[in-house]
């Protein structure tokens, strides 16, 4: 037989979890014939045959996890071992960021990955496979975080107790992984701030108005539309503004980027962010629309919540939170009026930028965001 491995998806993902296969052992394929549909942290993408030939054997079912260069199928036949890239992305500057940004995070994991691998002897390690427990969940009591064979029992008592777990899959498993690589590697400091926003006219778009708020306080401060490297402690102070878009999903978290924002007008915004949100909900979103993002918004206040800290994703050094508009008495043209107010956050790098500058970006926003227009 003949192996064909997982491709590099050209995401700089290391794993990718079987979804569909579109064909089954026995089947006569056709170079460049749809094979199987695997998911991404990014997107679904439906993997094609490098060869035409005969199905031999499957190496996964549905909602397995394949790491790249493992064997995913196999074709009658002698032959070396096949793999392929599918799918290119077009670099650019920008680009070439968000790819450096990706194999960090592999990078990262993988490190870890085996750090946490190398602390149970080959004893150990096998009998937390036969009981079904992760060594990724236990905490070490051994010399040197060394786990032992009581510590694999323990956690197995404890998951017998509670009832199995659900891993996590797909999105969300990448989601929570890059959450602490990213808590892991920035500085972060908050700063929280209200904007009167009670001359604005009735059915004005407010994520626009935060789009182009960011827009005009990164040309005003453009230390904080910047990419920063921690490593070799340098920053790129960017031209073009980049904002990634925080979409919520049942799925997890996505981040698609809306691009060169203020050279657009508020229309082009409104439609090219309709035509990203639809195709993070079909999932057909390429994974270079997501990447590349100098600053980020997290527009929560749709949902609840007044302030927040979220997570700055590096390279980037900033994001934005807006909570819900609420009415507060505040005072207006020295009376005490009911006004509508929209609460700000902005956390910030403090690696990378200043306090000074982080109050000036948010003085910025304030500005153009307590304008009618």
């Amino acid at each position: 037989m003949k192996n064909f491995k997982l491709p590099d998806l050209g995401e700089g993902l290391p794993e990718a979890e079987i979804v569909e296969w579109h064909i089954k052992v026995g089947d006569t394929v056709e170079v460049d014939q749809v094979l199987v549909s695997v998911e991404t942290a990014k997107a679904i993408v439906e993997v094609p045959s490098p060869q035409a030939g005969t199905i031999a054997k499957l190496y996964g079912e549905p909602g397995d996890i394949i790491h790249t260069g493992e064997p995913l199928l196999a074709f009658d036949g002698e032959g070396d071992d096949t793999g392929t890239v599918v799918g290119e992305l077009k670099s650019s500057k920008g680009d070439d960021q968000g790819a450096q940004q990706d194999q960090f995070i592999v990078g990262a994991a993988a490190s870890s990955k085996r750090a946490r691998a190398n602390r149970a002897t080959p004893g150990v390690r096998a009998l937390a496979e036969r009981l079904g427990v992760s060594l990724e969940t236990i905490k070490g009591s051994g010399p040197g975080g060394l786990i032992t064979t009581d510590d694999v029992h323990k956690q197995a008592s404890h998951q017998k107790q509670l009832g199995e777990a659900e891993p996590l899959r797909g999105t969300r498993r990448t989601m929570a992984r890059n959450m602490a690589l990213f808590h892991a590697q920035v500085v972060p400091v908050s700063i929280f701030e209200d904007v009167d926003i009670g001359d604005w006219k009735s059915g004005t778009d407010i994520t626009m108005r935060l789009v182009q708020a960011i827009g005009k306080a990164c040309e005003t401060v453009p230390e904080l539309n910047c990419w920063f490297d921690g490593d070799n402690l340098s920053r790129q102070l960017l031209n073009e503004v980049h904002v990634g878009i925080a979409v919520d999903t049942p799925d997890g978290l996505f981040v698609p980027v809306l691009r060169d924002i203020t050279h657009r007008s508020q229309k082009d915004l409104r439609q090219g962010l309709e035509n990203l949100r639809g195709a993070v909900a079909t999932r057909k979103i390429p994974p270079k629309e997501m990447q590349s993002a100098t600053i980020t918004l997290s527009n929560f206040g749709t949902m609840t919540g007044q302030y927040a800290n979220p997570i700055v994703s590096p390279p980037q050094v900033a994001i934005v939170g807006a909570g819900s508009i609420r009415e507060k008495v505040v005072p207006h043209n020295g009376t005490a009026t009911i006004r509508r107010i929209l609460p700000l956050s902005l956390t910030f790098d403090h690696r990378a930028a200043t306090g000074g500058e982080a109050s000036r970006f948010l003085g910025s926003l304030i500005e153009r965001l307590g304008k009618a227009t």
